[in-house]
C-alpha cells in the first residue's frame, strides 16, 4: 500500500469540501458554533475537565480548591462547552485489500474517506480521532481539535498494511468499551463477518448513546460475481481455495450479498443507526458528496 499520505486528501477535494458541514444528526455531547445539538441547557449540566485560565474567561468559573494546590489558575469546563468527538474506525483485515472490479482497494477506498471526513471534522472545530482494527484493535489515536493532527492522521492511515483475519464484532465491542463519552462513531467496513456479530457491536455503541454511521465498503465484483470462464477462488484471509465454474453461482451468490447488506441495514434502521452501501467502481467524490448531501436533507 502506498506510504505517501497525500493521496488520501487530494486538493480538488478540499476545495470542494469547504463550502460543506458534517453535522451531527442526533443528540451528542456538545456543540460548536451552532453545528450540533447539545442536551445539556443553561447551568444544569455536568462538570467535564479542567483547563487553564485565559485572559477573558469569568472568573466565576476559577476553580479555587485547585489553585489553593497547585496555585495556577484552573477553570471548570463543562459538557455544554465541549466540542463533539469523531472516531473514525478503519478495518485493516486481509480482505480490505481486494479490488477486481475497481481500480483501487476498499482500503484505500476508505482511506480516503477517513482522510477527507477528518480534514471535515478538524475544520469544523471538532476533535476527530482513528482506530484501525481486524480481529482487535491495531492502533488508537484519540480524539484532538489541533489543526495539526491532520497530519498525524493521514499518517497514519497511509501506512496501513491489511493483515490478519476479520472480527468485526469483537473490535466494535473492544471500542466500545473504551468510549467513555458520547460522541460521533463512523466504521468503514467490507463487514466480511458474521451478521450476528456485527449487529451486536453496533447495537452496543447505541447503547452507550453515540451517534453511529457504518460506510458497509465492497468491490463490485463482490456484488455480482460477475467473473468469466473456469477460476480458482482463493480466501484472502485463510487462504483456502476453490475451483468453480462463477456463471453457475453468480445468481445465487448475488442474492446472498444482498441477502446480508439488507439483513444489516435493517438493523441499522432499527437502531437509528445510518448506514451507507458503497460500491468502490462509484468515484469516491460522489459518493462522499451524495452521503453529505443526504445527511443535510436528513438533518
Amino acid at each position: 500500500m502506498p506510504t505517501d499520505y497525500r493521496q488520501y486528501l487530494q486538493p480538488e477535494t478540499v476545495s470542494k469540501l469547504k463550502g460543506m458541514e458534517l453535522r451531527a444528526r442526533l443528540v451528542v455531547e456538545g456543540f460548536i458554533a451552532g453545528l450540533h445539538r447539545s442536551p445539556y441547557h443553561g447551568f444544569s449540566v455536568e462538570f467535564a475537565e479542567h483547563r487553564q485560565y485565559m485572559p477573558g474567561d469569568n472568573i466565576r468559573d476559577i476553580d479555587w480548591k485547585l489553585f489553593g494546590k497547585s496555585d495556577r489558575f484552573y477553570i471548570k469546563q463543562y459538557e455544554e462547552e465541549t466540542n463533539l468527538k469523531g472516531y473514525l474506525l478503519l478495518d485493516c483485515s486481509r480482505s480490505m485489500a481486494y479490488h477486481s472490479g475497481a481500480p483501487i482497494s476498499k482500503l484505500d477506498y476508505a482511506g480516503m474517506l477517513s482522510g477527507a471526513l477528518s480534514y471535515m471534522m478538524l475544520r469544523q472545530r471538532d476533535a476527530v480521532g482513528l482506530v484501525t482494527f481486524d480481529q482487535k484493535i491495531r492502533r488508537y489515536i484519540p480524539p484532538r481539535s489541533k489543526s495539526g493532527h491532520l497530519h498525524v492522521l493521514l499518517s497514519e492511515i497511509a501506512n496501513q498494511q491489511p493483515s490478519e483475519q476479520t472480527d468485526v464484532g469483537s473490535a466494535l465491542h473492544e471500542m466500545a468499551e473504551r468510549i467513555k463519552r458520547r460522541g460521533l462513531v463512523v466504521i468503514m467496513s467490507d463487514l466480511l463477518d458474521e451478521p450476528v456479530k456485527i449487529i451486536s457491536g453496533l447495537k452496543h455503541f447505541r447503547y452507550n448513546k453515540h451517534e453511529v454511521i457504518v460506510f458497509h465498503i465492497l468491490d463490485p465484483r463482490e456484488r455480482d460475481f460477475a467473473f468469466g470462464g473456469e477460476a480458482v477462488f482463493k480466501d484472502m484471509e485463510t487462504g483456502e481455495e476453490i475451483t468453480t465454474l462463477p456463471f453457475q453461482m453468480k445468481r445465487d451468490f448475488a442474492r446472498q450479498v444482498k441477502a446480508f447488506s439488507e439483513e444489516i441495514a435493517a438493523a441499522c434502521r432499527q437502531s437509528n443507526i445510518d448506514y451507507h452501501p458503497i460500491d468502490t467502481a462509484m468515484p469516491f467524490d460522489k459518493a462522499l458528496y451524495a452521503f453529505l448531501g443526504k445527511r443535510e436533507r436528513l438533518y
